[in-house]
């Protein structure tokens, strides 16, 4: 099977696995204790206005009659309206999602960053300071809560030594928010229209929660890639390149790390829905304005459209990141291609 087919088969499947997402969340959402209709008219309002409110959402409609006007509706595009924000559900999404994918993509790019060359180095130094470093950093990156850690680093860096900035994506709110938009991701937006000190500001706010949401999945990397090069180190195409004279460098980088990263590449995409999940206390404690907030004001107030946005946008970008992931598969061992 070529590779277009193979990914035109796996993007027709998400079509019933969305669907799936969507019964289970919609059933869910109904059935969490509490009225919608009574918070967004408010706790003392009286109950004529609580009832108009209810049928101004179709909350007095039978659950299957929800569901069904919902998914006439998210056929064509539309997730709805938050009762929270008053705006479309769409537009909420495409206003907070790029900061949490931007956090999300900046995450996994420091745990492969520093995981990677972490694990090859314990591998290579088994039973050594460099093997038992980083089995600590191991350790701690899952012993730790992220939660925790992120407020121990806001005391030490931010209050402390004033190393770097506290909350948010930028130390200019006002430059933020005036800029024009292009992705949404504030660093890359920075970059295309060449604010460069704006770039570097932002930059340096995304350091600090990044790194401690990314923690976890560092400490995955280093354990996966240790393990996968000790494996490929003792195989007999290793021995013969290096048996063929081949220098060193080139012997652990090409004919070693490029089969150790094939297991790598396995937990990368559940990896990365783990972050997008996890975001959701970082962005909490440091003011991120990203889709967890969104998410977790959403639950408060049993927002269902946009819980039912969030969990299709979160779905949705995990399943094609893991398709990614499956695609580059074949491209790192021609084996797997066929």
């Amino acid at each position: 099977m070529s590779l277009r087919r193979y990914a035109a088969r796996r993007l027709l499947l998400l079509l019933p696995v969305l669907l799936a997402v969507t019964v289970v969340t919609f059933a869910l959402s109904h059935v969490i204790p509490g009225d919608p209709a009574r918070l967004v008219a408010g706790i003392n309002a009286p109950q004529e206005e609580v009832e108009d409110v209810r049928g101004e959402l179709g909350l007095d409609r039978s659950f299957v009659a929800q569901y069904g006007i919902y998914m006439t509706r998210l056929v064509t595009g539309d997730l709805g309206t938050s009762h929270v924000t008053q705006r479309a559900v769409r537009e909420d999404l495409r206003e907070f999602f790029p900061a949490t994918f931007e956090l999300a993509v900046a995450a996994l790019v420091i745990a492969l960053g520093l995981g990677v060359p972490m694990g090859v180095l314990a591998a290579l130094h088994q039973g050594r300071f460099a093997d038992q470093i980083s089995r600590l950093i191991a350790l701690a990156g899952v012993a730790l809560p992220s939660f925790w850690l992120a407020i121990v680093l806001l005391l030490i860096f931010y209050r402390n030594l004033g190393w770097v900035p506290g909350s948010g994506r930028s130390s200019d709110i006002a430059v933020q928010t005036t800029l024009p938009r292009i992705t949404g991701m504030l660093v890359v937006d920075s970059l295309l229209q060449g604010r460069w000190s704006l770039a570097k500001d932002a930059l340096w706010h995304l350091v600090l929660p990044a790194f401690c949401l990314s923690l976890t999945t560092l400490a995955l990397v280093i354990r996966m890639t240790r393990s996968s090069m000790v494996e490929v180190l003792g195989q007999p195409y290793v021995a013969s390149a290096r048996a063929r004279g081949l220098p060193e460098r080139r012997v652990i980088l090409v004919h070693a790390l490029k089969n150790a990263l094939i297991p790598v590449l396995t937990i990368v995409g559940l990896a990365f829905g783990f972050l997008l999940g996890g975001a959701v206390l970082i962005e909490k404690v440091f003011a991120w304005p990203g889709l967890g907030l969104y998410a977790v004001d959403s639950i408060s107030y049993l927002d269902y459209n946009a819980i039912l946005g969030v969990t299709l946008v979160a779905t949705l970008s995990f399943m094609l990141v893991n398709l990614a992931v499956d695609l580059l598969y074949a491209k790192l061992d021609p084996r797997i291609r066929l």
